[in-house]
């Protein structure tokens, strides 16, 4: 039987708070503090991702999310001055230490009678798989953007993505306390290069750098100020004012800024759930002023966990038996135990802990004895969970990102498998002191694991010398990171100089056998790979030798 079988961070029946596990300024920093979290049957869920370019500021609005919901006491900073916490979902030495989202982190918390299951992704290009992943296991989006940059590369791709799949997106304008681009300038940037029609539910009053307060447009007659709280750490002082006492104190700010408004339709659901317009809200995250209603936003008009296509295109219902996908894998959350954490979308039914499900892709049982929310690194045991939450699975060792578990009593399931991007960077790795072979080959296989990097085993070089292969070379800085401070396994690497990964069959490798610039190699489910030095070596080959077939593998998820 498959099983996580080894002890957990908290054995079972324990059900210790975020709260006292954040207690211990070894794990949690000086000022924050995690409430316990909640998950009520039959409460509605929502799952949402927040995303965007780099520096936009994610993990700083999913920390004042957290704040506005009371799920933590006071927020963290992203490179945690003075006596600030780091913020919870960067949680990875090596993010606090750079100051960047790594890995994507899930936080569940209520409020307003709903659950929210929250994933703050790495906003880097180098990260876009882990970011890619977590798209799969979301209803909606948050997407920022910096209100002096707009529309950035990253930001763009991100768009397509949720385009492509079909994800709702809300849209937050960031740092508008700081000088930045016209609000009608972002309005328009949004709607001639991406074809999506902003629909505000905020307003700023005031320009980017002398932002004044906030008009909604569900609350019409009211215009909200602000007075700043000292970092940042708590939540800002809202002052509410009519229109007409708004008036007297900006008088050409509000009027600006209503006539502005103006000019937009209003949030439309039909629109919103087609991906043809985006609610659209402005605040500054690190100063907790507009999260509240972006909270609100996300409570009432993000959908809730609907239908979600299996492997032969059919519908599973939210209401059937249970089951849910692997997203995401994570080691080393507990530097005291070192487990697995199994991060698994609930796609239908009711998870109960201690239930022996189906794994879909070997069809052996899988014992789920140890089960948890997490909140950051924190976790909370749970008995149950439902559509749209985050469940950790600790220990399970025997799953892979991408897998199935469903409820053998009910009618079996796959859902498809999570695609493999197309590596663009490549380096020879092998242990720096023979005497951790050992520790050296289980941390390549955890890393694997994780897809914190592409593992290949190259014909020539063997499994001594394997091949790590990335989307971007942050991936390598974090694997070498982790050998070292995790597996206490430093490598030595030979960076090669291929730049493209194309799919081999049998007879590929009979054409290339010998072919000077070229190198075949495995990944761990079996699947060759030929590696070229460029695309006009592969492009040469092709023209040579026509009968090569060579299949692209996923450059990109907007392909």
């Amino acid at each position: 039987m498959l099983e996580s079988s080894a002890v957990p961070a908290h054995a079972e029946g324990d059900t210790p708070s975020p709260a006292s596990a954040s207690a211990n300024p070894a794990t949690a920093g000086p000022t924050t503090a995690v409430t316990a979290v909640r998950t009520p049957a039959g409460a509605p869920r929502r799952s949402i991702a927040v995303i965007s370019h780099p520096d936009a500021g994610k993990s700083t609005l999913t920390e004042a999310l957290a704040l506005h919901a009371r799920a933590i006491t006071q927020a963290g900073a992203v490179h945690g001055k003075g006596n600030r916490a780091g913020v919870v979902s960067d949680w990875l030495e090596m993010e606090q230490k750079r100051g960047i989202s790594i890995t994507s982190a899930a936080l569940q918390f209520e409020v307003d009678g709903v659950v929210i299951n929250l994933l703050d992704t790495p906003g880097h290009a180098d990260f876009s798989e882990d970011t890619y992943r977590v798209l799969t296991a979301v209803d909606a989006a948050v997407m920022l953007l910096d209100a002096a940059k707009g529309l950035e590369p990253q930001t763009l791709k991100l768009f397509a993505v949720c385009r492509r799949r079909g994800i709702p997106v809300i849209t937050f304008v960031n740092k508008w306390d700081r000088p930045g681009r016209d609000a009608l300038t972002l309005v328009d940037e949004l709607e001639n290069r991406i074809q999506l029609r902003a629909t505000p539910v905020t307003w700023p009053v005031g320009d980017a750098g002398d932002l004044q307060g906030l008009l909604d447009t569900r609350r019409p007659d009211d215009v909200m100020g602000y007075r700043r709280a000292p970092g940042g750490a708590t939540l800002a002082e809202e002052e509410r004012l009519t229109l007409d006492q708004a008036r007297e104190r900006w008088p050409d700010r509000v009027d600006h800024a209503v006539d502005s408004m103006g000019l937009l339709p209003e949030p439309d659901m039909p629109s919103f759930l087609a991906g043809e317009t985006t609610p659209l809200l402005f605040g500054a995250a690190l100063t907790n002023i507009g999260v509240r209603q972006l909270l609100e936003v996300v409570t009432t008009l993000a959908p809730p966990p609907g239908p979600r296509e299996d492997v032969r295109g059919a519908a599973r219902t939210v209401e059937a038996p249970f089951s849910g996908v692997v997203f995401k894998m994570q080691a080393g959350m507990d530097p005291n135990h070192r487990d697995h954490v199994a991060f698994l979308r609930v796609n239908s039914g009711v998870f109960r802990r201690g239930g022996v499900y189906t794994h879909a892709q070997t069809n052996r049982p899988f014992a789920t004895k140890y089960a948890a929310s997490v909140f950051g690194r924190e976790r909370e045991t749970i008995d149950e969970a439902y559509p749209g939450d985050v469940v950790g699975l600790v220990n399970a060792t025997s799953l892979s990102v991408g897998d199935t578990l469903f409820d053998p009593e009910g009618p079996a399931v796959e859902f498809p498998p999570l695609p493999v991007f197309a590596p663009e960077h490549f380096l020879a790795a092998r242990v720096a002191d023979p005497g951790r072979s050992k520790q050296f080959r289980k941390g390549v296989a955890q890393l694997e694991q994780e897809g914190v990097v592409q593992v290949l085993i190259s014909e020539a070089r063997g499994d001594g010398q394997p091949i790590l292969a990335a989307v971007g070379p942050l991936q390598f800085e974090v694997a070498a990171f982790r050998m070292e401070n995790e597996f206490r396994a430093p490598i030595r690497t030979e960076p090669l100089g291929y730049s493209v990964a194309r799919l081999a069959t049998d007879r590929d490798a009979e054409l290339l056998a010998g072919v000077s610039g070229v190198e075949l190699a495995h990944r761990s489910d079996g699947v060759r790979l030929a590696l070229f030095r460029d695309i006009w070596r592969l492009r040469g080959l092709q023209r040579d030798r026509p009968e090569l077939e060579l299949a692209p593998l996923l450059a990109d998820a907007t392909d």
